[in-house]
């Protein structure tokens, strides 16, 4: 199953499974249970690539991931962003004035509250979005409605009542395509490149400062850092930063450099291209 398999956490129609269609609309797209299932599929060769959603504009970052990354050998090989169109779902020929109640993630129904209000419908949270839209299927109550992806709509046979459903736009996920074998594209000058790292810092005074010097004395633009406990006994911090930077490129090496002297463990797990929406906030 490996070749030309994308792995992906969720029901067949979840946003994940939308972005790996977007992304990879050659390749088969496969469901799991959890992340980890998805990460594990890659590592184990069961599945070429995973599409791993990381953080959200409106919800945060994915703070599962930051713990499971560490537990794997998987490289990033590219971004993907994702803009969320919240579609209010209805078994084919139901009239909006019959809905009395909606179900969907909790995040999903956060996400269109007022909406919902303005309708007067009951809140039935679920685990998924699209399996939301599965059940609805299966039970065809002309009186319940689902919170889900256009996709999740097209799989399971269901009537799109309402698009942009959410009370704001502008909602969008960032996903990280995972693979076993690294993939580092060669430096080109007119390119913009994501470097993207682990470390734990050394029990030293302002190491995480001394640390991050060398990406500001070289010139680096550091985009993202999240700070997580790399154990369950919460004794040492571990960090995920994101730089604007290759590896080809001198200042890189430099900050590099500074980084893992200043560090006590230093991963770099990924060197891509950076996404068109991350520079312009189009898809």
């Amino acid at each position: 199953m490996s070749k030309n398999t994308i792995a992906y956490q969720g029901y067949a129609g979840a946003y994940s499974h939308l972005s790996c269609t977007k992304a990879f609309p050659k390749m088969r797209a496969h469901a799991c249970d959890s992340f980890a299932q998805a990460m594990f599929m890659v590592e184990r060769g069961e599945a070429q690539l995973a599409m791993i959603p990381i953080e959200n504009s409106t919800a945060g970052r994915v703070e599962e991931i930051y713990r499971l990354m560490p537990k794997t050998h998987l490289h990033i090989i590219q971004e993907h962003f994702e803009p969320v169109n919240h579609c209010l779902l209805a078994i084919p020929g139901t009239r909006i004035e019959q809905l009395k109640t909606v179900s969907s993630h909790p995040q999903a129904l956060a996400q269109c509250n007022s909406a919902i209000e303005d309708l007067n419908l009951q809140q039935i949270a679920h685990l998924d979005t699209a399996g939301s839209a599965e059940e609805l299927a299966t039970t065809k109550s002309t009186t319940h409605a689902a919170i889900a992806s256009k996709l999740a709509a097209k799989l399971y046979g269901l009537e799109v009542i309402k698009e942009n459903f959410q009370d704001i736009s502008g909602n969008t996920t960032r996903f990280i395509i995972l693979a076993k074998e690294k993939n580092i594209p060669q430096y080109q000058q007119h390119k913009t490149f994501i470097t993207t790292m682990m470390f734990t810092v050394r029990n030293i005074p302002s190491a995480l400062f001394k640390a991050m010097g060398g990406f500001a004395t070289n010139g680096i633009n550091m985009v993202k850092l999240e700070s997580y406990m790399a154990s369950d006994s919460m004794s040492a911090t571990s960090f995920h930063l994101d730089v604007i930077g290759h590896p080809e490129q001198q200042q890189m090496q430099l900050a590099l450099q500074e980084l893992a002297f200043f560090s006590k463990e230093m991963r770099v797990i990924g060197t891509y291209e950076g996404h068109a929406f991350r520079f312009n906030g189009t898809h």
